[in-house]
């Protein structure tokens, strides 16, 4: 490697970057890693995600070439790491993907010769070190390595479609490939084949894949049948890590500057010598990769939960803060490996920087829900472990263990150190079975929803090629209603030239004034009618839809009448729905900057629904909202709404509106024009937000907003549902009316119905605890006579009869009061409450090391009963259905206990 080249991880990735742009490419910043508008995958795992409609042929761009250094997320489905991160020095979660693209302009040569001056011209890496693989027969890729790059035939490899033909997954854009690896040297093989080689694809250490050219020319279907794209393309990868690796002579992706500072952290949060950090290298780089994991998933929206994405970063985190536990961190510390991150990576990604405080909060806040949790863990095994040893047992059952790790986090390390000091082993053929289980549930969660490659886009495309450049004149913004005229049917996905009564058609206009669903707010729906001054027919809009760029489709069923393509039509948008939808609308981005100026600038919008009856917004805040936070809000939004602000909306440049301080929204996708709707005086409002939705002229349109509910959608996120204009005037209406009937039953005056009612509370609560009181004296009564129905099993005390307790509490009380009488024995009491029977056991700690298990004694009487139920060795409770054959499970009882006995 040449010293005068790039040697650090930054300068390595903007090198990358200026080559390319030098070189006609638009520098195209990183998309989310949550996929925009794509709901075919958890994350991106690839550069060409974001472009994936673009090598479709359904979305246009203003460039050709573009160059990305694209953030990725790899953990499920086919791309699956997470497994191999720590005991692997290459794989990894997070990883950043550069790439060139090319959209219809150049392709295999040109991609060939970018590679192979990148590497060594840019970088300086020896042409010598790198091989070449092409697809089995691409003779143009072969024959620009050997007759123009100059690479001897002995260093191109012609491989088969495992290696050299890519695809994203199942479906969509895929290719023929040609591979660079980079040769190590021979005394890094660890094959210990003579014959040594990329050819083999072995796995030997010797070989490292650094770039993969892709020469998109597919889109395969579900079905495997592949077309070609409307435009071949160039998409090619590679891995910074893997580069900068080569470039550091590092062979660990751990012992580069992307890794280095993140563990060096670490080891001084444990004041660790290099000899004890080289001993746990695992956990190290397990943490410094989930680090970097979970502070760009959580810069990017995502908040830990129980599923799809929001589990992915829950289970990734929870790793990480495991592996520190065996390290030896007792408190949070997460946070402070995640600055590092911040701190290294900031100004590449500068989102993780503007949201630093909000990043560090959020993994502190769930390291702290974890290590409660892993103490819960630690008190269930302790207690299951006792149980095991009381039925004689040295096992610890695999499901079990595995469910304290899945649903507590407790390690299988810890799990495992403690069967030891109790003397037990654990099943690990059950934990395995469970533990595969659990995969094949994170796979089926990689199935994301509905897969979108595999529609049929052809009645659509072909339909957009008859069309003017750009497609369907959208015009929402300037009216309701437009004249136009009908230029597309689609019966059952196919063109058709007229449609008739009854059916369900979807409907393409010359021009549209109906608003597509978008950023949460709702499609329009209204009526398409004949252009003329007695409409012969009219077709009923339920919905809009655009399946690909530049085509709007009115989905809807003819009223009336018979269409024909190219028929003058009147297009009307239900006026009153869309002024209900624009009220909520305009109320969602008032809501969202007073939570900001209440709350604090941490909030950000993580999702939302704009829909004519009500308005749901959810935003990143770690607690519960108070009840004076939420009349604060309530009011604020009310005020702003009766001071009549005027709402504007303008085009201008993305990173212009940025600039200026108009927020922008993760889940979206922006083109370089965007609309800014501003709230308050022109150019100085104090709501600015990327908007393409409809809104008000001025707030005081919105009549009045009344939140309805608050509560969380996850861990370091809630909603907010709320109503405006009509349906909030309904609600309180309805409210008021409820309140003066209630009112009116209790003979008070309306303004004192709070005080009657809390005073009627405190008079039922003292009734309450006087009922609980006479239920125990009568109990106790009753106990003293049910002693004299005790009979003894092979010199067992059992008692199992039927009482009038009222509920299990009481029962289970009377259980107290049997074994502090006799001191030793076994008592089932069964009741019927709500009309059903039930049951508490409880056996008394003697008996219980003789064999005797309440759990299991209750559970075969409640059987009798068509019930179930269990609980400890001393202590459980069940139910059942059958009233009638309570008596007879209550006699099988001695029988039972003589059984455990044996």
């Amino acid at each position: 490697m040449k010293p005068d080249r790039p040697q650090t991880a930054v300068d390595i990735r903007q090198a990358f970057l200026d080559y390319f742009e030098e070189h006609g490419h638009t520098h195209v910043p990183s998309s989310p890693l949550v996929p925009i508008g794509d709901n075919t995958l958890l994350f991106v795992n690839a550069g060409m995600v974001q472009f994936k409609d673009t090598f479709l042929g359904v979305e246009k761009r203003p460039y050709a070439r573009a160059t990305t250094s694209q953030k990725c997320m790899r953990v499920s489905g086919k791309h699956n790491d997470l497994e191999e991160v720590g005991p692997s020095p290459r794989h990894h979660t997070f990883f950043e993907m550069l790439g060139n693209f090319s959209f219809g302009d150049y392709f295999k040569r040109d991609a060939i010769h970018f590679a192979w001056n990148c590497l060594t011209g840019v970088y300086g890496i020896a042409g010598e070190r790198l091989v070449a693989t092409v697809y089995r027969d691409d003779d143009d890729a072969y024959g620009v390595w050997r007759d123009e790059i100059g690479l001897p035939a002995e260093r191109i490899m012609r491989m088969g479609e495992k290696t050299n033909f890519w695809s994203m997954g199942d479906t969509g854009p895929c290719g023929p490939t040609s591979e660079l690896h980079y040769d190590w040297g021979e005394e890094f093989c660890t094959c210990g084949r003579p014959d040594c080689s990329v050819f083999l694809d072995n796995g030997c250490e010797r070989w490292l894949e650094v770039w993969n050219l892709v020469f998109m020319q597919y889109n395969q279907a579900a079905d495997g049948t592949r077309t070609l794209l409307p435009q071949p393309g160039v998409d090619t990868g590679m891995g910074l890590e893997r580069l900068v690796s080569v470039i550091q002579g590092a062979r660990a992706n751990y012992d580069t500057d992307l890794f280095r500072p993140i563990m060096e952290r670490v080891q001084l949060l444990l004041d660790h010598s290099d000899a004890e950090r080289d001993a746990q290298i695992i956990a190290y780089r397990v943490i410094a990769d989930h680090a970097r994991a979970i502070t760009f998933l959580i810069g990017d929206g995502v908040l830990p939960g129980n599923e799809g994405r929001n589990y992915i970063l829950r289970l990734v985190l929870r790793r990480a803060a495991r592996y520190g536990k065996l390290l030896g961190f007792d408190e949070p510390f997460l946070a402070e490996v995640a600055q590092v991150v911040i701190e290294t990576m900031g100004h590449a990604y500068p989102e993780i920087r503007d949201r630093s405080d909000f990043i560090l909060n959020t993994i502190n806040h769930e390291e702290e829900r974890f290590l409660r949790t892993l103490d819960i863990g630690l008190a269930m095994l302790e207690e299951r472990v006792a149980e095991l040893k009381a039925e004689g047992r040295r096992e610890l059952p695999g499901d079990e263990v595995f469910r304290l790790w899945d649903t507590y986090g407790f390690p299988l390390d810890l799990t495992r150190d403690l069967a030891v000091e109790h003397g037990m082993t654990i099943d690990m053929a059950g934990y395995r079975q469970a533990l595969e289980e659990q995969r094949q549930r994170a796979r089926a969660a990689a199935q994301f929803g509905a897969t979108t490659e595999g529609r049929d886009l052809s009645a659509y495309l072909a339909l957009l090629e008859q069309l003017p450049d750009g497609g369907v004149d959208y015009v929402y913004l300037a009216d309701t209603k437009a004249h136009t005229r009908v230029v597309g049917l689609i019966l059952a996905g196919k063109l058709t030239d007229h449609v008739s009564y009854g059916q369900e058609v979807e409907v393409v206009l010359a021009a549209t004034p109906f608003y597509v669903e978008s950023g949460g707010q709702v499609s329009d729906t209204g009526v398409i009618v004949e252009d003329a001054e007695q409409p012969g027919w009219q077709i009923d809009v339920s919905d809009t839809r655009r399946p690909v760029a530049g085509i709007i489709v009115h989905r809807g069923v003819v009223a009336r009448g018979e269409i024909r393509l190219g028929a003058a039509a009147l297009a009307k948008v239900d006026m009153e729905r869309r002024m209900d939808i624009q009220r909520n609308h305009t109320a969602t981005h008032i809501l969202h900057s007073e939570l900001r100026y209440i709350l604090g600038k941490h909030v950000r919008q993580a999702g939302s629904l704009v829909a004519p009856d009500r308005l749901r917004f959810d935003f990143t805040h770690p607690t519960m909202l108070t009840d004076d936070e939420l009349r604060g809000v309530e009011q604020a939004v009310n005020d702003a709404v009766f001071a009549n602000y005027p709402v504007s909306w303008r085009w201008t440049n993305y990173k212009a509106a940025l600039a200026e301080g108009a927020m922008a929204l993760f889940s979206e996708k922006y083109g370089d024009e965007v609309r800014v709707v501003e709230i308050g005086p022109r150019g100085n409002g104090w709501s600015k937000e990327l908007c393409g939705g409809t809104h008000v002229d001025s707030t005081s349109e919105i009549g009045i907003f009344r939140i309805v509910s608050e509560g969380s959608v996850g861990s370091g996120a809630r909603r907010i549902e709320a109503l405006t204009g009509r349906k909030a005037q309904e609600l309180m209406s309805e409210r008021l009316d409820t309140m003066q009937r209630a009112a009116s039953f209790l003979g008070v005056p309306e303004a004192e119905l709070d005080r009657k009612v809390l005073a009627l509370m405190d008079q039922m609560s003292g009734q309450q605890k006087e009922i609980t009181r006479l239920r125990e004296d009568l109990a106790r009564l009753e106990f003293e006579g049910l002693l004299e129905r005790v009979v003894e099993v092979q010199g067992v005390d059992v008692l199992a009869v039927q009482v009038a307790a009222a509920d299990n509490n009481v029962m289970r009380q009377m259980t107290d009061w049997f074994r502090d009488q006799l001191g030793s024995g076994v008592v089932v009491l069964g009741a019927a409450i709500n009309g059903k029977p039930a049951f508490v056991a409880a056996v008394t700690d003697d008996l219980v090391k003789r064999g005797l298990h309440a759990g299991k004694l209750v559970q075969a009487v409640a059987k009798m009963v068509g019930g179930g139920g269990g609980g400890r060795p001393n202590l459980a409770q069940a139910g059942g259905t059958d009233l009638n054959g309570m008596r007879d499970a209550l006699a099988a009882v001695p029988e039972l206990v003589a059984e455990q006995l044996k």
